[in-house]
């Protein structure tokens, strides 16, 4: 017999408002994060106990302002309360947490809830910072007033958590339900005659919280996904909406005015003390500056990264030597089966190892940006690039998408459903993967540590990174004006966002969100990266021929050569000769000028799928014998002897400034990510924007590509 599932509670609340601390405060380590049923959100639930052993299942939903629901994240929200995700009822409790210095403002969702009918209970959170500002809450009145249970808690603290799993407990055994307002007679029969005309239209019962929702808000998402089609709709909808005007009350603004009335009665005595003003509005005043907070910005992210490389520096070397180590051990085993021994040594290891030894680079810059976003300075610099958007016909709302794909393109396209315009949503899910995510992280650290740092200096080396990021932003902010001005034509719409008080980041859960994420990492290599690293292997190694390998040892050795050297060119002999350095010459004069020789042209075709790859590719197309991995140093090293063997260049080196910087620009801008391509599909509703993504951005990498090879080649001769 399987166990009976758990009760599960629904944690919402505004944005800001510490709901998502508070969440991994109550489930600790116990989280799983999926997808909704048939929707692409996100879901993130936990197991927490309440005392006694008594478990429940928490499920953070995202974070909104009201149940006007208008972007896909919001719309979740409403279905999951409602139990309109398919195969999940309603929630057995809803967990409500609310900002302890904008309790008013906060506690209009929370009257918005209590419409739905459901179970309900309060969290008062960031007592602290109320405290600080002199703010004082009266709990016992408040949860009078309110008809429930209510905890005062700082999550980020920890004060107050064993009174929220009491309160949870209290209101599974109780139940109480929030006190609802008193709608007027108009509205009220207005509600009636909407739930009549769904009802009518759908053959359902249409539940009064959802008639609210279709007669007060101007989005008719949620009409249509209930089935009321708009020739039925709008008719009952537009004589609803003239009974509440006639009336004399505005639709749209009927709803708030309501029940702010009602709130500001029932917290009348519950809050004390008018409040100081914040450090973080002192701070903001230099980080906000119209000069200075551009300047701060830039100096912030130049910082990053050059942390980035010198605290990766020595876990990267460990690394590396852990990759010698594993080869040394493999490789006396497998004597007597050469095919077997560069399987394992060159392909596996070395093409997966020279992959791995950025996961530190990687980590880091999670851990450092983690730090940046739960510190509260995230949000400022959305308000900062709002500037920057606003010419093109986006707004700061763009740059929490713009800034996950950083990350990763995947989330970034995915947290688009927060843009309430389909159109502007759909110009910034366009412009996302033009992003510098992690994946093209390894590329531009490789090209860095190989050539930039060793002549230039550390210095130049966090600038190049620095501005390959912004590469992808200065392509993003042009196509993104051309989509939103010309071709999708968006309304122009103003940014609001709360800004969150600075704080000192939770250090646990920052480093449990840079886990899941490296771990993600991790797995892509021990996939994706695993399975192309073996073809790209096979393609490199076959197929054989011993006399064109004895020429070339032959040669070498006439010209001097020690027999390791003698043996490194037999092998190179064997990878040009090999099926993938036939299709790399074949395709090599497209890319002959942005100054790629046949083994870079082959790395970036066997990139195509995962950016990464090339990593993994340019190890195993330079492993030159049983001494020389795809390691950090003989690759790099083997990089900088690259000669070109014919035409005009011939005897020239092939990595010269130029053709480091044309490769790095071009996997800045090329769209070479099956992943993306398939999600910005899924997310735009079909492959014509995917189609139109992947050409545009592979079109402008390759002229990016050559303009820099023959500027800067130009500019040293």
């Amino acid at each position: 017999m399987s166990a009976a599932p758990l009760p599960r509670i629904a944690v919402v609340g505004n944005p800001n408002t510490g709901k998502s601390t508070l969440f991994n405060a109550l489930t600790g380590l116990r989280q799983r994060v999926g997808n909704y049923p048939g929707v692409t959100v996100a879901r993130k639930s936990g197991t927490c106990d309440l005392g006694g052993g008594r478990l429940v299942e928490l499920i953070d939903l995202p974070g909104l302002y009201s149940l006007a629901a208008v972007s896909p994240d919001e719309r979740v929200v409403i279905d999951v309360l409602l139990g309109r995700i398919p195969g999940e009822a309603p929630p057995d409790l809803v967990l409500v947490v609310c900002d302890a210095t904008n309790l008013l403002r906060n506690c209009f969702l929370a009257a918005q809830i209590a419409e739905l009918g459901l179970p309900a209970v309060l969290a008062v959170n960031q007592a602290d910072v109320a405290r600080e500002r002199g703010i004082e809450i009266d709990i016992p009145l408040l949860a009078g007033r309110l008809g429930t249970a209510v905890a005062l808690v700082s999550a980020w603290k920890g004060e107050g958590i064993a009174d929220v799993r009491r309160t949870l407990l209290r209101g599974l055994d109780q139940r109480p339900v929030l006190r609802r307002s008193e709608w007027p007679e108009a509205i009220a029969a207005a509600l009636a005659e909407v739930a009549a005309a769904a009802r009518d239209a759908t053959g359902r019962d249409i539940p009064p919280a959802l008639a609210q929702r279709f007669l007060f808000d101007s989005a008719p998402t949620l009409a249509e996904s209930a089935g009321w089609a708009a020739p039925a709709r709008e008719p009952a909808l537009r004589a609803a909406r003239d009974r509440v005007r006639r009336a004399g009350l505005n639709p749209p603004a009927a709803e708030p005015l309501i029940h702010y009335a009602r709130l500001r009665r029932d917290l009348e005595g519950v809050v004390r003390g008018t409040g100081r003003e914040s450090r973080s509005a002192a701070v903001d005043r230099i980080l906000l500056h119209r000069v200075l907070g551009p300047v701060c910005f830039a100096v912030f992210m130049l910082g990053l990264f050059w942390s980035v490389f010198a605290l990766a520096k020595g876990p990267m070397e460990w690394i590396l030597a852990g990759v010698d180590g594993l080869k040394a051990l493999a490789a006396p085993s497998l004597e007597g089966m050469p095919m077997a021994q560069s399987l394992v040594t060159d392909g596996i290891l070395g093409g997966v190892g020279a992959f791995l030894v950025f996961l530190p680079q990687i980590a880091f810059l999670f851990l450092l940006v983690g730090l940046l976003e739960d510190s509260g300075y995230m949000a400022r610099a959305a308000f900062i690039m709002d500037r920057l958007f606003g010419w093109c016909g986006l707004n700061g709302k763009s740059f929490v998408p713009l800034l996950s794909g950083f990350a990763c393109a995947i989330p970034g396209i995915l947290s688009t459903r927060t843009i309430e315009d389909p159109k502007a949503r759909l110009a910034t899910a366009f412009a996302v993967p033009f992003m510098s995510c992690s994946a093209r992280f390894p590329v531009y650290a490789l090209m860095c540590a190989a050539f930039i740092g060793p002549q230039h200096g550390a210095l130049w080396e966090s600038v190049a990174m620095v501005g390959m990021h912004l590469v992808g932003l200065l392509f993003a902010v042009p196509i993104a004006f051309i989509l939103t001005r010309v071709v999708l034509r968006v309304r122009p719409a103003p940014f609001v966002l709360e800004l969150p008080r600075y704080q000192l980041p939770k250090v646990k859960d920052v480093l449990w969100r840079v886990w899941q994420s490296v771990w993600e990492f991790i797995q892509k290599a021990g996939t994706i990266i695993f399975a192309l690293t073996i073809v790209v292997w096979a393609l490199s190694y076959f197929p054989r021929d011993e006399a064109l390998a004895e020429r070339a040892r032959a040669v070498a050795v006439a010209k001097g050569a020690d027999p390791a050297a003698a043996d490194a060119a037999a092998a190179a002999a064997q990878v040009e000769n090999s099926w993938m350095g036939r299709m790399g010459k074949s395709i090599q004069p497209v890319f002959d000028p942005a100054g790629f020789d046949w083994k870079l042209t082959v790395g970036v075709l066997a990139s195509f799928p995962a950016r990464e790859v090339i990593v993994s590719t340019l190890g195993i197309t330079y492993a030159l014998g049983e001494e020389t991995g795809a390691d950090s140093e003989s690759l790099y090293a083997a990089m900088r002897e690259a000669r070109w063997t014919e035409g005009p260049r011939a005897g020239t080196a092939i990595f010269t400034l130029p053709t480091v910087l044309a490769l790095m620009v071009f996997f800045a801008l090329c769209s070479q990510c099956g992943s993306t391509i398939v999600t910005l599909a899924r997310e735009t509703g079909g492959w014509k924007w995917a189609g139109i993504s992947f050409a545009t951005m592979t079109t402008l990498a390759w002229l990016a590509a050559v303009a820099v090879y023959q500027v800067g080649t130009a500019l040293m001769s």
